[in-house]
């Protein structure tokens, strides 16, 4: 049996999120460190190479982007 994409990657951003708090939370990434992950994670997407995964890039920034919004990532002290 497969995992379709969307169940892998929901399930691989619930992880990545989990582990940047926790980075945080040891002390071992400071806010601004992880922020810094989110935004380049973010601009390696929204300067990708034009092609044919256009719309998935713009998509997957605007993803990040909200997380970095939303102070997901980082627990905001």
């Amino acid at each position: 049996m497969t995992v379709s994409n969307d169940i892998a990657g929901t399930a691989a951003l619930a992880i990545c999120e989990s582990l940047l708090l926790a980075l945080n939370d040891h002390n071992i990434l400071p806010e601004k460190e992880i922020v810094g992950v989110l935004k380049d994670a973010a601009a390696a997407h929204e300067h990708a190479a034009a092609g044919d995964q256009d719309a998935l890039h713009a998509a997957v920034a605007a993803l990040i982007n909200g997380i970095l919004a939303g102070g997901n990532s980082v627990r905001r002290r």
